[in-house]
């Protein structure tokens, strides 16, 4: 894996950013075990402020016919839920929906990237799109909505 030393923005201590390697000066979270271990997943602000997200297929990525999975599709697509939602976020959400369509496979090197726009944010939703490419050709779109979630107490001993 990459080293990851940057310092983290301080409200942000899961936030990483990769300072070697492919994907220099790109950013990741830690937090998620499940996306840590199948990953890693990357997401970058671009200088318009959109983001732009993205992982390089490995072995690890494929399955029995040596595409990449579709689980694997739709885990990154859940993740880029989030990175598209980072100008919205101030807090922990959750998924509450999520759609997608499989167009086209990819193989073990590819790179593939997702971009995606919010299209709508309420109080408490967030409404999002977006699509994977690898190499401009279209693999997979998606649609999801966040929750923002507020954090609950931690049950007192005894009580």
């Amino acid at each position: 894996m990459h080293e990851l030393t940057k310092a983290p923005p301080p409200r942000r201590p899961d936030l990483h950013v990769a300072t070697d390697g492919e994907f220099q000066g790109w950013r990741t979270w830690i937090r998620d075990s499940f996306e840590s271990h199948i990953g890693p997943f990357w997401h970058k602000i671009e200088d318009d402020g959109s983001v732009r997200s993205a992982f390089r297929v490995e072995k690890k990525h494929l399955n029995g016919s040596g595409n990449v999975h579709g689980g694997c599709f739709m885990a990154f697509a859940d993740y880029c839920l989030f990175a598209i939602a980072t100008h919205e976020l101030d807090g922990p959400a959750v998924t509450t929906n999520f759609a997608c369509d499989f167009l086209d496979a990819a193989r073990e090197g590819e790179l593939i990237e997702c971009v995606g726009e919010v299209s709508r944010a309420g109080g408490s939703l967030i409404f999002l799109r977006g699509k994977l490419t690898s190499a401009g050709r279209p693999l997979f779109t998606f649609s999801g909505t966040i929750k923002r979630v507020k954090r609950k107490p931690a049950p007192q001993p005894n009580a």
